[in-house]
């Protein structure tokens, strides 16, 4: 019985999750030509083509869609039995590719790691931080942090804590330009807004009755990271709806104000998110389980009443 070609399979299931040959080949530090070669191999041994291939683009056939399924599950079962007989042998070791959101990150994530890293002295981490929403799969990523409310999708999700959300401006900006009294009256307010917003254009609201309301700001600028906002925040250039993580010590020392206090946004969430699979590897059940630790209290919401 000739056995199949397992290499070509993981080669066409990674080429497969990144979309593109050189990300592949860089990913598992191969060469294009070599990468290029394993998947023409096993298109040849299955008589069909896995790929339609243009200047531009690189999308699946009905074939490959089909052939995708069954490689990705060997490329699991494979990752399963080499983390199986690390985790046999004891072995906390290995890398944890870790994504996370820039400013949360910065702040709070990327500060607890030296922790873990001292008492995992055989695990190395990969922090890739960045506000877009990365593909886990594709960039072979172990865990990713993440703050919303999460789309219906494959991954597995652990929610750790509730993240506020306020409307904020400062001292300045309100004695000018008022108060607004409700969240319709945004509309005639400069505003400053986070692009990643699920919906930045419309600030949703539940008032203190239950009733609804989509408010649309008036947007004075916006940006794709929610730090990048607060210098004109606190210059008093607009009003923002900020979370709390964020804006917590500006409150606090009186840099901002609370506005339309009586109406809570949308609510979001402080997630651990993972691929979809079976058996996980030691190391990075560690680490979830040590950011659990560190952020289902929500840590910065106890430095603010302090």
């Amino acid at each position: 019985m000739k056995l199949p070609d397992l290499e070509a399979l993981a080669i066409f299931a990674k080429v497969a999750d990144t979309g593109a040959y050189a990300r592949a080949a860089r990913d598992l530090g191969i060469s294009k030509a070599t990468l290029s070669k394993a998947v023409t191999r096993l298109e040849t041994r299955l008589g069909t083509r896995l790929f339609h291939r243009t200047s531009r683009q690189l999308s699946l056939t009905e074939a490959g869609r089909t052939v995708l399924a069954g490689a990705r599950d060997m490329v699991a079962a494979g990752e399963a039995a080499e983390a199986l007989a690390l985790d046999g042998a004891a072995a906390l070791r290995g890398q944890v590719r870790l994504a996370g959101p820039m400013s949360f990150g910065l702040a709070y994530l990327a500060p607890t790691l030296p922790e873990f890293l001292a008492k995992y002295p055989d695990i190395t981490i990969d922090l890739q931080l960045s506000d877009q929403t990365v593909d886990l799969i594709g960039g072979g990523f172990d865990v990713a942090v993440r703050i919303g409310a999460l789309a219906d999708s494959s991954l597995m999700a652990r929610r750790l804590c509730d993240v506020e959300r306020y409307v904020v401006a400062a001292p300045s900006y309100l004695e000018k330009h008022g108060v607004p009294a409700h969240p319709r009256d945004l509309s005639a307010h400069a505003c400053l807004t986070y692009a990643y917003l699920a919906t930045p254009e419309i600030w949703r609201f539940t008032g203190p009755g239950g009733e609804e309301v989509a408010a649309r700001p008036g947007m004075r600028m916006r940006a794709n990271n929610a730090d990048a906002l607060m210098p004109a925040l606190v210059a008093g250039a607009g009003l923002a709806l900020q979370p709390d993580f964020v804006i917590w010590h500006h409150l606090r020392e009186g840099r901002l104000k609370r506005v339309l206090a009586d109406w809570k946004p949308s609510e979001i969430g402080l997630h651990l998110v993972t691929p979809p699979g079976g058996h996980r590897p030691a190391r990075v059940t560690a680490l979830i389980d040590f950011l659990a630790t560190r952020f289902s209290g929500a840590p910065w919401r106890a430095s603010a009443t302090r």
